[in-house]
């Protein structure tokens, strides 16, 4: 068996030894052969790697895709292509001006970097397009830096849906835009170690939100962004890091920026092509991760991104294509979908009949 970072694992590959998540909880087990939802299920418990049969190989990248699909029809916007080339910008900036805090402790320019944030969101067409935006956009190895200013994007938009004020709603982006910043402290030969990190080595990397919470004090931010970066692993259930408090203990600032991180790294890179589907993504939060966030939060942030999906074409597991007409309050994931003059409505349906993908 050979261990493989979550980010290469693809389709059909076997799973080699047990999976567990940091708090002991059996995830996959042997001989699982792993789906789109599986791998995706190892990122939203930030599982690193895992070991899977040695002699299946990495798949590589498939950079073909059809030309009328709903990815290509995103990627081929104007809009898309000004806000790639911004954010390739606003990255180089931003990584300069964090490197310049952490190591020369130079004065931390909130203002400017929110600035730099926000002027993405002027080349989108509401909230959606910065999820179509961000799924799309993928690379291969992302950073921190390109992470942080992602989570700050899906930051501003959940706080604009929980109905905050307009300067909670610039604080919360300031949360999601600095809350990984103690992982530039970081032993360099852990965060890019080529294979499954030791309980030591992973003990060091949880420190990145103490080392952030630091840094952060001293730069005199707002209590609420220092919150953020040293609480966004903990979980409402007790079962996160490095306190392990439970909801009423957690700032709710980091509560928003929990659920934006684990969101952003379930959609991020992927060794295969297409984007990883948000009804996937909604179905592992409604099976794992109701009781680990704030209800009122992540309720407010699933319906509303898959309300945005409503009347657009997708396509079941089994092939068959349709448009989603209605969504199942009680199992947002799961929606009633018309496919030519049938009508399916998966919370009836078997759980192995899913949406794959929006077409």
């Amino acid at each position: 068996m050979r261990a493989v970072p979550t980010y290469r694992l693809t389709p059909g590959m076997t799973v080699a030894k047990d999976v567990y998540s940091y708090s002991d909880q059996l995830l996959l087990p042997e001989n699982t052969k792993l789906t789109d939802k599986t791998i995706t299920k190892l990122a939203f418990y930030s599982i690193p790697f895992i070991y899977v049969k040695k002699d299946e190989p990495v798949v590589p990248v498939d950079e073909s895709e059809p030309e009328d699909t709903y990815s290509s029809r995103i990627k081929n916007s104007p809009e898309f292509k000004k806000f790639s080339a911004e954010f390739q910008e606003d990255i180089e900036k931003f990584r300069d001006s964090l490197n310049d805090v952490v190591e020369r402790n130079a004065p931390l320019d909130i203002d400017v970097l929110l600035q730099d944030t926000l002027s993405l969101l002027d080349n989108t067409h509401g909230p959606i397009h910065v999820f179509d935006i961000l799924h799309n956009m993928r690379q291969y190895d992302d950073l921190t830096y390109a992470h942080s200013i992602n989570v700050a994007l899906i930051c501003n938009v959940l706080a604009t849906w929980l109905g905050m004020s307009k300067e909670d709603v610039m604080l919360a982006t300031q949360c999601g835009l600095f809350h990984d910043i103690g992982k530039l402290k970081m032993p360099e030969v852990i965060i890019k170690k080529p294979e499954k990190l030791t309980n030591q080595e992973y003990n060091v990397i949880k420190t990145h939100t103490l080392e952030g919470y630091n840094i952060l004090q001293k730069c005199h931010v707002n209590a609420h962004i220092a919150n953020s970066a040293l609480l966004h692993h903990e979980r409402c259930d007790g079962t996160g890091y490095p306190f392990g408090l439970t909801s009423e203990q957690i700032d709710p600032f980091a509560k928003i920026v929990a659920i934006a991180d684990v969101y952003d790294a379930m959609t991020s890179a992927r060794v295969y092509r297409r984007p990883v589907c948000p009804f996937t993504v909604m179905a592992i939060f409604e099976s794992e991760g109701i009781q680990k966030y704030d209800a009122r939060f992540i309720l407010t942030f699933m319906e509303n991104v898959l309300n945005t999906y409503m009347l657009n074409r997708v396509r079941l597991s089994d092939g068959r294509k349709g448009e989603v007409i209605l969504i199942n309050k009680r199992t947002l994931s799961r929606p009633l979908v018309r496919c030519g003059s049938e009508y399916v409505d998966l919370r009836t349906e078997p759980a192995s009949l899913s949406i794959e993908a929006i077409i």
